[in-house]
């Protein structure tokens, strides 16, 4: 018999999240994560894609792909450590050395994977990390299975990180002490201040952690938020997505030699899962190519942003602090805001509401995410349709 205390639980909970605008419901695509998505029969123009560059759908990914399911299968078949190692991920990591321009580099099922791995590799009860308040999920989760003293510091608050970082190393209670930033903030489109934090990591011989999910493949000519400043022999770990502007799956961590063959005896989800699929590695390998031959969809990636982002400003919406082509439109009130989400589907752009937990409650957003993919003929219906429903919800005041 199944326990009521559980149905109890499940039933009051959803209902509370469901009452105060915190219920997240899933559509499913029936369509490749394009510029335009088909849900529920309903062509919508997308601007919740983390698909930066458009290659989740792109030809010569799809080919490499099916290229390799035909000699290797669909599965690695095994751990990396086992038997499950192809050289395709071989291969695959050697590209993404050469692409982060570091000396080795370690593939990961997914970008979550890198971060519970990655740390927890490193870092135990006996040392400390600094992490930036608005850190991703992934960051926290990680942080907390290391049993580190965890220290959050004011979001890219530089005075606080210093003075945080300074009493942690003086109270001599740390053998070691790791500050982790994202690269690019995801749901406000700003940028870490990656210079002032190497500058005191050197000061205080902090290691250097940044997960670049967000930077990699938009800044830096591609190369990421480390390459953008200039600071690709100051940081210890480079994380990055193979799912983001990649347009696949899987994660990687980035690094000097001694730190990935570490990584490789010593991080959990790289030795107990299944390796990467083949198809998934052969795609991969070809959108770091295609990412390290030309710069052409950054430009075309930022030429978008810079459009979608002056006109949403142009009409009244508060698009926060960006500095990415990620652009928040922030709402506020979480049902007002999962109201405006919903009027913008019902009109044919597909912005999904951002609520608490993912950011701090009262601050609710639809994230806006144009890609290279997106024509300016898209960008400007969506305008338009943003300009039609802001005024009809009272968010912007209405033109005479």
């Amino acid at each position: 018999m199944a326990s009521k205390i559980l149905a109890n639980f499940l039933q009051e909970n959803l209902a509370d999240l469901k009452s105060k605008g915190l219920y997240n419901v899933i559509d499913p695509l029936r369509s490749s994560n394009g510029p335009i998505i088909n849900i529920a029969g309903k062509e919508l123009i997308n601007l919740s894609s983390n698909n930066y560059l458009g290659l989740a759908a792109d030809p010569r990914l799809k080919a490499a792909a099916t290229d390799a399911i035909n000699k290797y299968g669909v599965g690695a078949g095994a751990v990396r450590t086992i038997n499950g190692t192809m050289e395709l991920h071989v291969k695959l990591e050697e590209k993404l050395a050469a692409f982060k321009h570091t000396e080795a580099a370690i593939v990961f099922q997914s970008g979550f994977n890198c971060n519970m791995g990655a740390i927890s590799a490193v870092m135990d009860k006996d040392d400390a990390i600094l992490s930036d308040e608005l850190n991703h999920a992934s960051i926290i989760d990680g942080c907390r299975l290391s049993k580190a003293k965890i220290i959050a510091y004011k979001h890219s608050d530089m005075t606080d990180l210093r003075t945080k970082a300074k009493q942690d190393k003086e109270s001599g209670l740390y053998k070691k002490i790791m500050v982790i930033t994202d690269g690019v903030f995801s749901m406000d489109g700003d940028i870490a201040k990656l210079p002032e934090i190497v500058e005191i990591a050197e000061e205080l011989d902090l290691i250097t952690y940044v997960d670049d999910a967000h930077g990699s493949g938009v800044l830096g000519e591609g190369a990421g938020t480390v390459k953008h400043f200039g600071l690709l022999d100051k940081i210890d770990f480079q994380i990055g997505t193979l799912s983001k502007a990649l347009g696949v799956v899987g994660g990687y961590v980035a690094g000097k030699k001694d730190l990935i063959d570490w990584l490789k005896v010593r991080s959990r989800p790289f030795l107990f899962s299944t390796a990467l699929t083949p198809g998934d590695a052969a795609a991969c390998i070809t959108a770091v190519d295609i990412l390290s031959s030309s710069t052409e969809l950054q430009h075309k990636l930022w030429e978008n942003g810079n459009y979608l982002k002056n006109g949403l400003k142009a009409l009244g919406f508060d698009i926060g602090a960006s500095q990415t082509p990620i652009t928040p439109c922030i709402i506020g009130e979480e049902n007002q805001t999962q109201q405006f989400s919903r009027r913008l589907y019902e009109n044919g752009v597909y912005a999904k509401a951002i609520v608490f937990p993912t950011v701090p409650r009262g601050t609710g957003r639809v994230r806006n995410m144009p890609t290279a993919a997106h024509t300016r003929e898209m960008l400007d219906n969506a305008l338009s349709i943003y300009e039609k429903v802001g005024i009809e919800m009272g968010i912007l005041k209405r033109a005479f």
